[in-house]
């Protein structure tokens, strides 16, 4: 149970293995990453008795950017025939858990296996609940099963309450025939990652007004207007015309790093292609001149040194707000329908809702 186990996305592993380092570091955890490239995972070894544990009990899931999910545990060999009574053995010295997951890499073998487990599932939950391993009780900690072949599975444990929102931390959103682009999907997953689902009446209401920079043809627009939202749409490019025909976006044909709202909104969304550091400044302008109250921006991301690239800007922005004396709250993560780039989500919590 010390090896810290992380999904992240393929490409990515070097990534998750300079975070999750970094932190290890500061809390004087000792260990090792190690991730095989394009492997869709990274592992983090640590050299003493309770390390694991002791890393997802200090830190919190949500805080960090490029893994998608994490367990503590071990590897299991498993036979050909009757896994359930190898993984029931292993499994007698741990808690009792409130849920289980059947995971698999986010790779082409992984794929391949989702198969197996999803009809390897029913009979395990049945033994777990016979054996009085598993009970619905979402206090208790998740049993986080990742495949890696039919007979190697990382077996491993998470709160709850601190790891993935999804089973891989792969959300399964739907996407809709009428949005623009398939961009629309990485707004939608902004959402469920950043707002807690009781919030969401509050804080995207149909009473609010929002901003899309670089907004051509619409698919973060879609998502605004989907909530009813009177939107600003900010492109030299041309917009859908069925969001134009809602009645609910203004299209100005302007430059999204230039252009500023005469008010100022409840939401700035952007998704334009540029340098990250220019894209910081945009942020710092639109959150510290309170031009908006919430934003969710991408930064694109350099071809090397990206999260060192990320940690710089995520402290240049916390820094930038502390001189100003405003409180604005950062969060960042690389959610599943990013590519070579990581979400933003900014709020300012000394602006109230007008």
């Amino acid at each position: 149970m010390n090896t810290l186990f992380m999904h992240c996305r393929p490409g990515f592993e070097g990534e998750v293995c300079a975070e999750i380092s970094e932190h290890a570091a500061r809390l004087g955890i000792a260990g090792y990453a190690k991730g095989k490239p394009h492997s869709a995972s990274a592992e983090f070894v640590c050299s003493e008795d309770g390390g694991a544990e002791r890393l997802m009990g200090e830190m919190r899931f949500n805080q960090l950017i490029f893994p998608r999910q994490w367990a503590r545990g071990g590897y299991i060999e498993l036979p050909e025939n009757d896994r359930i009574s190898v993984l029931l053995a292993h499994l007698a010295g741990l808690p009792v858990f409130g849920s289980l997951w059947l995971e698999v890499l986010d790779s082409n073998e992984g794929k391949e296996l989702s198969t197996f487990c999803r009809k390897f599932e029913v009979p395990l939950r049945k033994a777990l609940e016979k054996a009085g391993r598993l009970v619905d009780d979402a206090s208790r900690p998740r049993l986080l099963l990742t495949f890696i072949s039919g007979r190697r599975v990382f077996a491993g444990v998470a709160p709850a309450n601190n790891s993935a929102l999804w089973p891989m931390g792969i959300p399964r959103l739907k996407f809709p025939r009428e949005a623009p682009s398939r961009s629309t999907l990485k707004l939608e997953e902004a959402w469920h990652q950043f707002i807690p689902r009781e919030q969401w009446a509050q804080r995207l209401g149909d009473d609010m007004t929002g901003v899309d920079l670089g907004a051509s043809p619409g698919g973060w627009t879609y998502q605004l207007v989907r909530r009813g939202m009177l939107v600003t749409a900010i492109d030299n490019g041309p917009m859908a015309e069925s969001l134009m025909d809602t009645g609910l976006v203004q299209h100005l044909m302007a430059d999204g790093f230039t252009w500023q709202p005469k008010q100022p909104v409840d939401w700035m969304v952007c998704d334009i292609v540029e340098k990250p550091a220019r894209t910081t400044s945009l942020i710092e302008t639109w959150l510290g001149e309170g031009l908006c109250r919430e934003a969710v921006v991408n930064l694109k991301l350099p071809m090397k040194q990206r999260y060192a690239e990320v940690r710089r800007l995520l402290e240049r922005m916390e820094a930038t707000f502390k001189a100003r004396k405003i409180k604005v709250s950062i969060a960042c993560k690389q959610l599943y329908h990013d590519r070579e780039e990581v979400t933003c989500h900014l709020r300012r919590m000394d602006l109230k809702p007008r």
